[in-house]
């Protein structure tokens, strides 16, 4: 498969790289800073340098055309303001959303928050993040054309993944580490009937092939 990740040089969207290089797909990451190149083309991606806070609906088509799935993994990052976090966590979002109908890539799986949601209240930075990620899954539900998965992490940690975790509509808030979550994706990738599925993930007892078995089509 030929997959194309916005945000490439991200935690959890390198270690998804790395996981599709090992077992020979293609995988494209999306990034802002040629700088990170190198280490896009280290973990066995392609680098595609785009700036998806200034960049065209037809420009991001470009990118993503003969892709066989887009992945969304941007973020604007912890210590960013919160005009980024419109502009990236909910205008890049519908952005890449737009160019994958455009391009003719119909599965689209997204990286969200848990706790997401357009009318979460509350004036600071996080606030205005979970109102964003909210509004970018809910653009994303409304696309007709895509067959999408909205994936909701608890709290991120770098420990080594266990390949063991609970995935359901609701879990109730945990941690996960990116390793999961990375291998989730990987997962959900190669489960076309989790489509329609919005998902939240901590650790847990199952392994992942399990886990994502078990919610596929419902």
């Amino acid at each position: 498969m030929r997959i194309v990740i916005a945000g490439g040089h991200g935690q959890i969207a390198l270690r998804l790289e790395r996981l599709l290089a090992a077992r020979g797909d293609e995988a494209v990451g999306v990034i802002r800073d040629p700088q990170q190149s190198e280490e896009l083309r280290s973990a066995g991606a392609e680098p595609v340098v785009l700036d998806l806070e200034s960049a065209t609906v037809d420009q991001a088509a470009d990118v993503l055309r003969g892709a066989d799935a887009v992945v969304f993994a941007a973020g604007a990052g912890p210590n960013s303001g919160a005009a980024r976090k419109d502009t990236v966590d909910r205008g890049a979002a519908v952005l890449f959303a737009d160019a994958a109908e455009r391009a003719g890539v119909r599965r689209y799986v997204v990286v969200s928050s848990m706790g997401a949601d357009p009318g979460h209240p509350g004036d600071e930075v996080f606030d205005v993040y979970q109102r964003a990620k909210g509004e970018a899954d809910a653009y994303v539900r409304s696309r007709g054309a895509l067959e999408w998965t909205i994936l909701r992490p608890g709290m991120l940690t770098n420990d080594a993944g266990t390949g063991r975790v609970a995935l359901a509509a609701s879990t109730g808030r945990g941690p996960v580490p990116r390793d999961d979550v990375a291998a989730t994706l990987l997962e959900l990738l190669d489960t076309p009937a989790t489509a329609g599925l919005t998902l939240e993930l901590i650790s847990g007892d199952k392994p992942v092939p399990v886990a994502v078995r078990d919610v596929a089509g419902n």
